[in-house]
């Protein structure tokens, strides 16, 4: 079968037994010498596997000896060729195997007006405004080496158990709210007003969600302002750091350690990753000259699985945070990308002698967490257990939902995946009136095999989890909700900020995309003026309850987990057993746990920092209601062509 449309012709196969590729956010990897062109390698999927494989979950290994890597494909002028074609000059995460192409040397690259400022910060308490503090990194860390190390358990470079323990300290923090410790800086008059920003006011003024999006370099300076780069986030503004834990899927070592401030680069930093065999070796090797760095893998016991989970645990002097978020570690995802950030409030240490199940929140986020970690079954982490169970995490205010690989029954069924977000929402969320009229919104950057038809898992056992509301329990045969799933089209990333190399983090194959052409009648365009990020292409993923009118919202998850049963679960055995394949993590925003007397939240029109009067106004990161694909629309499919019509920087896109 061929689909057409202006910016090329797509052929799918119908041969039933084709291979599945399994594209995943790409993986960058790490050596120091020599430097040859990736190669891609495919490894087979047995028919067992095909139908539940997030396309996260590649067979892709892209390997590449070149000291400097990107996440994403960057043109590379080739000579000797009537028209200049672009090469990948690094490795990445999400990449196919062969750059984009420059139509023609007379189109000219579109200039995009750079947000990105440097910064300086050299005094722990400094204010930090627009142009000072630690924010969007400097152009010349652009070409810092992006690693994506995929690693199995061998001996480490340095052993995971002998990760130091942070020292004791003592509670600098009182038991009074510890959503902010800054203190607050003086202002200069030299500051414009728009730029008058600092970290006291964009802590203050995310509350009570603390939901944030990242800085994007290239947009209006006005949908930066209440936004974080990862900078921003580690910065001495926030406490003084003692050690740290990042969990994430692509890890770019030596970029990672540039993020933190020059005072802390040598406190303890464990980094927790999923990487098996000579990926794993890769990250060991890029980790070795970082004397404070431990690596401690995550176990992937079932086939196709990947370590998902996206978190920061920073300790310090002052108390303890953990932020959530969905960016990898490296510069493409914290450049030009939408992406999610929670950040907890600053925890405070427990008195000594409280017991240690003191400090938990009306959500259970204490033992969910401490839940979580324990799944890992590391040395290492359990040490980090121990340090949560000495803190006050009361003030949380969102419910963690998490997944870990295993398979699941009994009361172990309802703790992870999308039975955790419908026990939770069952418990928690409150009945609307004509629920039935209340619309799904799935929002997301990768897509796995869904089946033959939505009633495979789709529009079953998922749906089923998300139109959860309250105690009321409707079977789906009664339901008539609509799922509205977004996701970029062609042109989306065409015109984005990156062009198309953006859609070398959208990985939908071809293979996938032809077994279910059902479910591209779901699809909606991205689209983010209320943010300012239409052009910011999302890695973001978020879920949501809106009412008929877009106006009003159960509940918002954002979360690292994309749609795909081997990130959200998959019921066997007559739906007994709940099997899950990758490690994710996302936090659950429902009205109850605001106190705020409302049974919903309304939608708040635009993300900049503003707050309605009265009810709970949420900052939905894209515009509602979201626009559903034209008769020309396509979805992004990362492994075919588009040769019609150039991206922003007048390139082709030519996969080999």
């Amino acid at each position: 079968m061929s689909l057409e449309s202006q910016h090329g012709k797509w052929t799918l196969s119908s041969s039933s037994d084709e291979e599945t590729d399994k594209p995943a956010e790409k993986k960058n990897i790490t050596s120091h010498k020599g430097g040859t062109a990736p190669s891609i390698k495919k490894e087979a999927v047995s028919d067992s596997d095909k139908t539940d494989i997030d396309e996260e979950i590649v067979a892709f290994q892209t390997v590449n000896k070149s000291p400097s890597h990107s996440h994403h494909l960057k043109p590379v002028k080739k000579k000797g060729s009537s028209r200049d074609s672009v090469s990948p000059s690094s490795s990445s995460c999400h990449t196919s195997p062969r750059g984009p192409l420059k139509k023609d040397q007379s189109h000219k690259q579109h200039s995009i007006g750079s947000e990105a400022r440097k910064f300086a910060l050299s005094e722990k308490r400094k204010r930090l405004s627009d142009d000072s503090g630690w924010c969007v990194s400097s152009s010349d860390e652009g070409s810092d080496t992006e690693v994506k190390c995929k690693q199995e358990e061998q001996k480490p470079v340095k052993a995971e158990s002998h990760c130091l323990k942070p020292k004791d300290i003592s509670a600098k923090a009182g038991r009074g709210s510890p959503s902010v410790h800054l203190k607050s800086p003086k202002k200069h008059a030299s500051d414009s007003k728009n730029e008058d920003l600092d970290m006291w006011d964009l802590l203050k003024r995310g509350e009570p969600f603390r939901f944030y999006l990242t800085k994007v370099t290239g947009i209006t300076a006005k949908y930066n302002t209440g936004a974080f780069h990862i900078k921003d986030i580690l910065s001495p503004l926030f406490g003084t750091l003692v050690s740290s834990v990042q969990f994430n899927y692509c890890i770019d070592v030596e970029w990672l350690v540039k993020q933190y401030p020059k005072e802390f680069r040598s406190k303890p930093l464990l980094i927790v990753h999923g990487e098996k065999r000579e990926s794993k070796a890769r990250l060991h090797e890029a980790a070795h000259p970082y004397e404070h760095v431990r690596l401690c893998q995550a176990k992937l016991d079932i086939a196709y699985g990947t370590h998902h989970t996206k978190m920061m645990l920073l300790l310090y002097e002052e108390g303890f945070r953990v932020v959530i978020h969905t960016a990898n570690l490296i510069f493409d995802d914290w450049h030009q990308k939408t992406q999610g950030i929670w950040m907890s409030p600053l925890y405070p240490r427990l008195p000594k002698g409280t017991p240690a199940a003191d400090g938990e929140s009306e959500t259970n986020f204490k033992q969910d967490l401490i839940d979580y970690l324990t799944s890992y079954q590391s040395t290492t982490l359990k040490e980090w257990v121990t340090i949560i169970k000495e803190y006050d995490l009361s003030e949380t205010r969102v419910f963690l939902i998490g997944s870990t690989p295993g398979r699941y029954v009994g009361k172990d069924k309802n703790k992870w995946g999308h039975l955790k977000l419908r026990k939770i929402l069952s418990e928690h969320a409150s009945s609307v009136a004509s629920s039935d009229t209340w619309r799904l919104i799935g929002q997301f950057s990768s897509i796995g095999s869904m089946g033959a038809d939505k009633s495979k898992w789709l529009c079953a056992e998922f749906m089923e989890s998300l139109v959860t509301l309250g105690k009321q329990y409707k079977s789906l045969a009664n339901h008539q909700t609509a799922f509205h799933l977004i996701y970029p089209t062609v042109d989306n990333v065409r015109t984005s900020l990156e062009g198309y190399p953006a859609g070398g983090s959208l990985p939908y194959s071809i293979q996938t995309a032809q077994k279910q052409l059902w479910l591209h009648s779901f699809f909606h365009k991205w689209s983010a003026d209320a943010s300012g990020r239409t052009r910011a292409m999302p890695h973001i993923k978020t879920y949501m309850r809106a009412s008929p009118d877009f106006q009003e919202i159960a509940w918002f998850l954002v979360t690292s987990a994309n749609l795909s049963k081997a990130a959200w679960g998959a019921l066997e055995k007559n739906n007994t057993q709940l099997m899950i394949r990758s490690y994710e993590l996302g936090v659950l925003f429902v009205p109850s746990a605001f106190k705020s007397g409302a049974d919903v939240f309304k939608v708040q029109q635009t993300h900049l920092l503003k707050h309605a009067s009265g009810a709970l106004s949420f900052p939905v990161p894209f515009d509602l209601p979201p626009e559903h694909y034209g008769s020309k629309d396509r979805p992004w499919i990362w492994n075919i062509p588009y040769t019609r019509a150039p991206d922003t920087h007048g390139n082709m896109w030519v996969p080999s």
